[in-house]
């Protein structure tokens, strides 16, 4: 099958609205061959839920960065603890960072967090009052979760509001040298955080509990340094989308948003479709075939780029019937907003419970809110790997 001309997933109205583009692709062949950028090379995009099911849980698609890399001319500047976490490695490398990174999410310690997360939300929305414009993304979405990362990691408060700007920075998807400079300036800072930690074994911070979890899983300081910087970008961007996204779904369907209004206990059991209808994470990250295989009857050949796109599988009518309309009553557990397999998101427990109390606040206390803009006018992060809202303007009511 021919490939398209241009990369797709550049497409300005990519950003804007993915899901035309995605139902396009699909349609077309669930996996298949596109250009990415504009140097002549391409990878296989996996826009099918089986698909993309599948290749979450093959061996021969390798996320092991570096391995795909080496050799490989290239002019980017990655800091090695943002190139080289636990997202971009194999077993047993990827094996040993899970090992540390999963109990601090298990559901216990979750629940553990529930009261301080309550009070992160309720200092947070302490000024809001009926008929307030507020930005929700910078008011509640942006801040709760960055505050909940660095409180786990002992990053004192003055630093936090500048640590989630080079992670927003991070993201960009206009400028490597951006991306590239605010990978340093994270990892040169959590360097000094960890190093101090190192040297001072006998306190009783969260870092220097992380420090000792890393020293008996057998990570080195700098793999350390590398599991910090995963649990600030992967633990705050995408919990800030998951919330956003959800408040604009429930506002663009007010149906759903009157379901929880009435019933604010139902919204545990209705997160899983407002991650399936919206999901933050758009392309999942690198993966790259390692020998020659074949997904959905789509050959892949060994040493290419695979990206598998959680956005689209989501929205696979074939799985999710009129996978366009938010319905809070469907079974939507099979959705891969949090990936599927051995890479399946460990912080999914922290980002729900997040996510839910932001949701019972808004509707509890300002159950007619309404959005202050259209919703054709809201400006979209300019980034394929995750789908959120710069701003999301409110009329509280």
């Amino acid at each position: 099958m021919t490939a398209p001309r241009q990369d797709p997933l550049r497409d300005p109205r990519f950003f804007t609205d993915p899901y035309p583009t995605y139902d396009r692709l699909r349609e077309r062949c669930p996996v298949q061959r596109i250009p990415t950028g504009s140097g002549g090379h391409h990878a296989y995009l996996i826009t099918g839920h089986p698909e993309a099911r599948e290749a979450f849980t093959d061996p021969r698609l390798s996320k092991d960065t570096a391995r795909f890399f080496a050799g490989r001319p290239s002019d980017r500047d990655l800091h090695p603890a943002i190139s080289r976490t636990m997202l971009a490695s194999d077993p047993p490398t990827h094996t040993r960072h899970r090992r540390v990174a999963t109990p601090l999410f298990t559901t216990g310690r979750v629940r553990a967090l529930r009261p301080y997360i309550t009070r992160v939300v309720d200092g947070l929305t302490k000024a809001w009052r009926p008929g307030k414009e507020v930005d929700l993304v910078a008011e509640l979405s942006l801040p709760l979760p960055i505050t909940l990362i660095c409180e786990l990691l002992g990053v004192p408060e003055s630093d936090r509001a500048e640590l989630a700007t080079w992670s927003h920075d991070l993201f960009d998807a206009t400028d490597t040298d951006i991306v590239d400079a605010a990978s340093h300036r994270i990892g040169d800072y959590l360097t000094d955080l960890v190093d101090t930690a190192r040297a001072t074994p006998g306190d009783d911070g969260p870092l220097h509990s992380l420090v000792r979890d890393c020293e008996e899983g057998d990570l080195d300081r700098d793999e350390t340094v590398s599991l910090a910087a995963l649990l600030i970008v992967a633990g705050h961007e995408t919990t800030t989308h998951f919330i956003g996204n959800a408040v604009l779904a429930l506002l663009r369907h007010p149906e759903a948003y009157d379901q929880l209004r009435r019933d604010p206990d139902l919204i545990p059991g209705a997160l899983d479709e407002l991650l399936r209808h919206d999901s933050p994470v758009s392309v999942a990250t690198f993966r790259h075939s390692t020998e020659d295989l074949s997904i959905g009857g789509t050959d892949i050949p060994a040493g290419f780029p695979v990206l598998i796109a959680p956005g689209a599988a989501n929205r696979d009518p074939a799985h999710f019937p009129h996978p366009d309309h938010l319905d809070l009553d469907r079974d939507a557990t099979g959705h891969l907003a949090f990936g599927h397999g051995i890479h399946r998101c460990p912080g999914a427990p922290l980002a729900r419970a997040e996510a839910e109390t932001a949701l019972r606040t808004l509707v509890t206390r300002f159950p007619n809110t309404r959005l202050a803009i259209p919703a054709d006018s809201l400006t979209w992060r300019r980034t394929r790997l995750t789908r959120g809202l710069a701003t999301l303007p409110l009329i509280l009511g």
